[in-house]
């Protein structure tokens, strides 16, 4: 198979990928949680990275995310973000393709690294996160961790949504797994995530929100919170809780 065309398949099959969560069973089984991760990075022959496929049109978010903010975050932002990675790597001659090992040494690269993989791969968790047919609460495990470190989902919902709205400047709001097995809500600056070495706070990334302007300013202005209480309701929590049964049988 020729590259152009090997990448093109690549693609292809990440679009399926990212679709599958909205439409599985809550009760999925462990070929379909193995997939939930696998699916989160997309590279090509050459080890290069890709831009994952959102799996939906830009406005099947509305009136939630709008069309133009989803076009212009995806299309240029994020595209942005993976080719820049893509030169961080080669310019640092840092040629491995395990994105967790770069993440895990991030320190030792540089920022061009750190913010690029960075971007690169928080949009790819959270287009995952964003689904037409998402809302609601979630289930299963999850929802009992939920209820055991925060109290209720009451109480998780306020305090995820009070530290993504009021994180200061360009960020991320994060729900992580820590190495004890605890739920954490944190925020984060910049293209930071809870896998990198910099992080003070560590852990598997469960759910974000990305709080850069650029994710919201078209529709919402300078009203953070009012996207934030917007994103409540087209969280894909069928995806969330596959990456928790997936971190707890790791």
């Amino acid at each position: 198979m020729k590259k152009r065309e090997f990448l093109k398949t690549s693609a292809i099959l990440g679009a399926g990928t990212l679709i599958a969560p909205s439409i599985a069973s809550s009760c999925m089984n462990s070929a379909a949680q193995a997939s939930a991760t696998a699916s989160l990075v997309a590279q090509g022959e050459d080890g290069l990275f890709l831009q994952p496929e959102l799996g939906y049109a830009f406005d099947a978010l509305e009136p939630h995310v709008d069309a133009m903010t989803m076009e212009v975050h995806y299309g240029k932002h994020h595209a942005g973000y993976t080719s820049k990675f893509n030169a961080a790597l080669e310019h640092a001659d840092f040629h491995s393709t395990d994105i967790y090992k770069i993440f895990a040494s991030v320190s030792d690269h540089g920022n061009a690294v750190r913010n690029n993989g960075g971007g690169y791969y928080n949009h790819n968790l959270y287009w995952k996160f964003m689904s037409p047919e998402g809302g609601g609460e979630p289930t299963g495990k999850l929802a009992e961790a939920i209820v055991a470190d925060f109290g209720s989902f009451a109480e998780f919902k306020d305090l995820f949504s009070a530290t993504a709205a009021s994180h200061f400047g360009s960020g991320w709001g994060w729900l992580l797994l820590d190495g004890e097995g605890k739920l954490q809500v944190t925020s984060l600056p910049n293209q930071d995530n809870p896998l990198m070495d910099v992080s003070p706070v560590q852990g598997t990334p469960l759910l974000n929100i990305d709080v850069w302007e650029h994710a919201y300013y078209l529709n919402y202005q300078n009203m953070r919170k009012s996207y934030v209480e917007a994103y409540w309701n087209i969280i894909d929590w069928r995806f969330v809780e596959a990456l928790y049964e997936e971190a707890l049988n790791a």
